[in-house]
């Protein structure tokens, strides 16, 4: 009988915990789509979010697009297709590489700083303060960060997707022995806006859950210290596994033909 209680405990706190998540998430949004705008934060947070992650997802990127033509090309000497590297090489960083390595690189980053610092100012007693003056912690707090990353993340999913091309595009032209306008026409001919616009879509909602997963541990972080460096670990783990599942979900309805 102890085992059976102690799945029905697992059971009813993963369900309270849904309902939880779930409301905050509502919340949230609702509270995005409403007044009052704090265009000021929105700009800060744009700015720590998209450029300052700029960096880490262009030389993702750029090292991504150049493996990739190596191993397309290495692939495609088995069967005498080494041509196919352009066009693979285009189709997986727009469709699928470049939104999903983005995401996860801007997850490790962002989600974790955003649990950091507003789990910081749950267990110092700041979102008390500022609920005590009147303003709203959703409004202040959490919708700046949300509509920041759902702006910035297909920007820079964009630039990742460019700077990815051009390493196949280097790798290819300078190791591989390929005509770079041979290879341009190839990857221009191949591509599709349904490609890029594919991926931008996924960056969007990729960082929609960035910016709630890390919101959502930062305000319920308890426990001083050691519960803000639990809330972090939780919210890059929960964003990563969440961009993975949407990944697939939303890869299956754009391609399912």
């Amino acid at each position: 009988m102890n085992v059976f209680a102690a799945v029905g405990a697992i059971t009813l706190a993963f369900f309270a915990e849904t309902g939880r998540f779930s409301q905050f998430t509502m919340t949230a949004v609702w509270h995005c789509l409403r007044p009052p705008y704090f265009f000021g934060l929105w700009a800060r947070q744009m700015m720590s979010i998209g450029y300052y992650s700029l960096p880490v997802v262009g030389l993702t990127a750029f090292f991504t697009g150049g493996v990739l033509a190596l191993q397309i090309y290495i692939g495609g000497t088995r069967f005498n297709a080494e041509s196919i590297v352009p066009t693979i090489v285009v189709l997986g960083i727009t469709r699928e590489l470049g939104p999903v390595i983005g995401g996860l690189m801007v997850a490790g980053r962002v989600s974790a700083a955003i649990a950091a610092e507003i789990g910081t100012m749950r267990v110092t007693q700041q979102i008390d303060a500022l609920m005590t003056l009147s303003t709203n912690p959703f409004d202040y707090l959490i919708a700046p960060r949300v509509i920041a990353a759902v702006l910035t993340l297909p920007l820079l999913v964009l630039i990742g997707d460019i700077i990815g091309v051009m390493g196949g595009f280097i790798v290819s032209t300078q190791s591989l022995g390929f005509n770079p306008a041979t290879y341009i026409k190839n990857t221009a001919d191949f591509v599709e806006t349904g490609d890029v616009t594919s991926g931008l879509w996924k960056a969007a909602v990729f960082g929609f859950i960035i910016a709630i997963m890390g919101c959502y541990h930062g305000y319920h972080s308890r426990g001083g210290a050691q519960g803000v460096g639990s809330a972090t670990t939780y919210a890059v783990v929960a964003a990563s596994i969440l961009i993975l599942a949407a990944n697939y979900v939303m890869t299956s309805i754009f391609f399912s033909d």
